[in-house]
């Protein structure tokens, strides 16, 4: 989602045009008051007012440029592809965070994942981003661990801490954005209840992350039932761009 903005300096040398343009006119205007005092009685209230006109006229125009030049710079479309938007960043996460290898949507430097993985378990995925080494973590977990927990959220935040915490400590200066977790079908939530609880376990995830300043990204609204494989829990291949450029949007990828 990035768009080319308007350099400052170029703002800048606008508006001091701007201002060298006033200048000008307050010269005239000291020199028509010299030149008032001089000829007593001429009335100035005219040049004024043609000061203020001209300072009005000239910092409106100048805005107006601004304006169309930014207007321009964000009409500009981002022509490069998913992969391309996701260099220098990692998605890591369990099967459904497969998914984005296994249909080609992203490269293997891009995505960590491990099949059934719970959070005291990423020891592993969390060696494999050290070595890739990105500006950007995604994380994709919990969907395993609420079945795991049985609804306890407090065993289900102190995991998730602990794999962040550690993640900042073997990654630094990583910025991390942690996904919510996806709503099953509800064929899966009426077979196994716990899973009706995901709502409240992504709502301790957003409080977690505010309390450690990361980013949060709700996927709850890019769910629909045609996106789902037949077991109700994981994703067809069509799912995977609308989730990446979810994605990309929220860390301005």
């Amino acid at each position: 989602m990035r768009t080319i903005k308007i350099k400052q300096n170029t703002k800048k040398k606008l508006l001091l045009g701007g201002c060298a343009v006033l200048a000008v006119l307050v010269i005239i205007l000291i020199i028509r008051g010299i030149s008032g005092i001089v000829n007593r009685g001429t009335d100035i209230s005219a040049g004024v007012d043609y000061i203020k006109a001209e300072e009005a006229g000239s910092i409106s125009a100048i805005e107006e440029k601004i304006s169309l030049l930014e207007q321009q710079d964000n009409n500009e479309e981002d022509a490069r592809s998913i992969k391309e938007k996701f260099t220098g960043a990692v998605v890591m996460g369990d099967s459904i965070t497969a998914g984005f290898t296994g249909y080609d949507v992203l490269n293997a430097s891009s995505v960590a994942a491990g099949i059934g993985v719970h959070l005291n378990e990423t020891d592993d995925l969390i060696s494999q981003v050290q070595e890739l080494s990105p500006r950007i973590v995604f994380l994709s977990l919990g969907m395993n661990d609420v079945e795991a927990t049985n609804g306890d959220i407090d065993v289900f935040i102190e995991e998730y801490t602990a794999v962040v915490e550690k993640i900042e400590a073997d990654v630094p200066d990583v910025h991390i954005f942690v996904n919510s977790i996806f709503p099953v079908s509800s064929d899966v939530a009426a077979e196994k209840p716990v899973f009706e609880k995901i709502p409240d376990y992504n709502e301790a995830l957003k409080t977690l992350c505010d309390d450690m300043q990361i980013g949060f990204i709700d996927n709850t609204d890019l769910v629909q039932d045609e996106y789902y494989e037949q077991d109700g829990v994981h994703f067809k291949a069509a799912f995977y761009p609308v989730w990446a450029q979810r994605m990309a949007e929220v860390a301005a990828l």
